[in-house]
């Protein structure tokens, strides 16, 4: 196994993982291809080839609208949540297609919600599952296989970071149904994407009940939106953010 983040500690992270001939750990910025390049050499290197490639790098940016969002914001996290999996992917694909092997790409059910607050999280989330449908098609005939994974609200630092600290952003999620805020532990959305490679199935929805949601969404969505434009607790909220003053900080990374 081949752990790659940009933090400066994932060798000694990844070490405490397994036995460092069967794990290894190192330090990449999913933004420069020629640096994940180099991993995929390093990793031939030391287990003989790429089976699974899966582009989990992304970060959430702070909570604002779009008209105070800065513009530095917006173009690092596209850069990070979408040209970081492509570049992610780019660099493994060789290998993948040689071993007949399978690409996960982790987007979200924020692929198909409405991204008031983090539009551009959404959007890149909504980027990431067109990569997918594309992408899916375009190796099936080569043996590969493309799972994309949907999930809701995971217990990571990003959402720790980006929404518990944030009672704005709370006060946004309460106008969702209380069953969909529902918290996925990471070992469960693990355990998802395991039971996805086994039957190398094209998606993963993660928990089952945003299934429905996603089936529906042409339906669903438009209502949806029309419901929340005319909510005065919504149109309140956002009002909120947009008056409020954009933070130093460039959000929370996954």
């Amino acid at each position: 196994m081949v752990v790659a983040d940009v933090d400066p500690a994932t060798p000694e992270r990844a070490a405490a993982l397994g036995p460092e001939p069967r794990v290894l750990g190192c330090v990449a910025d999913v933004r420069d291809r020629a640096s994940l390049e180099r991993i995929v050499a390093e990793s031939v290197a030391r287990f003989g080839g790429v089976d699974i490639a899966i582009a989990n790098a992304g970060l959430l940016p702070t909570a604002a609208t779009l008209r105070t969002m800065p513009a530095h914001t917006v173009e690092r996290t596209m850069d990070v949540n979408v040209n970081g999996v492509v570049n992610t992917i780019s660099a493994a694909m060789e290998q993948v297609t040689r071993n007949r092997g399978q690409v996960v790409l982790i987007s979200s059910v924020f692929a198909y919600l409405n991204g008031m607050g983090a539009i551009p999280y959404a959007m890149s989330k909504a980027a990431v599952e067109q990569l997918g449908r594309g992408l899916r098609l375009e190796v099936a005939d080569l043996g590969v296989s493309v799972l994309t994974a949907y999930f809701s609200l995971v217990d990571t630092e990003m959402i720790k970071h980006g929404v518990d600290e944030d009672d704005t952003v709370t006060a946004l999620l309460r106008t969702l149904p209380a069953p969909m805020l529902k918290r996925v532990t990471a070992d469960a959305a693990a355990a998802a994407l395991v039971h996805g490679l086994e039957r190398r199935a094209s998606r993963v929805t993660h928990p089952a009940r945003w299934r429905p949601v996603s089936a529906l969404r042409g339906v669903l969505a438009p209502a949806l939106d029309s419901r929340l434009a005319k909510d005065r607790r919504i149109l309140d909220v956002l009002a909120q953010l947009d008056a409020r003053p954009f933070p130093q900080s460039e959000g929370a990374q996954r």
